[in-house]
């Protein structure tokens, strides 16, 4: 677990998974789907659970304009700076279980913000690798 400085807050577009983790690659493929310049933005996985204790679970990209969600008709979102507990995986295609247990080890951090997210950031839609955070307070 290493510490991450987020410099300045990242404005998404998003679309919320029908199911988690069933729905998750459907709604990244929708996602891609509706963006033109797919391979040239960051993309993000946003995950909390919801006060029934069920995950929901946001496929988002990085906005490259203001107003685009809405232009598109999807979520917005705003990931904001600051530092974050977290931990780099390595194609995280290899152990199906890779990125669950990145965050259930994350989840101890004694300064972890109860507010927060778990929060998956890719360098574009392919990336096999993955960059896991939560913030902290």
């Amino acid at each position: 677990m290493k510490n991450y400085n987020l410099e300045k807050d990242i404005h998404v577009i998003c679309i919320t998974a029908t199911s988690f983790p069933d729905g998750v690659m459907d709604a990244y493929k929708k996602l891609q789907s509706l963006i033109t310049d797919s391979k040239e933005r960051r993309y993000f996985g946003i995950s909390h659970p919801n006060k029934d204790g069920i995950i929901i679970y946001k496929a988002c990209a990085e906005e490259k304009h203001a107003g685009e969600a809405e232009k598109l008709g999807l979520e917005s979102f705003t990931i904001k700076a600051g530092n974050f507990a977290s931990m780099y995986i390595v194609d995280h295609m290899k152990d199906p279980e890779s990125i669950g247990n990145a965050f259930k080890e994350l989840l101890t951090n004694p300064r972890l913000d109860p507010q927060g997210y778990c929060l998956e950031m890719y360098k574009d839609f392919d990336d096999k690798d993955v960059q896991c955070m939560v913030p902290l307070k």
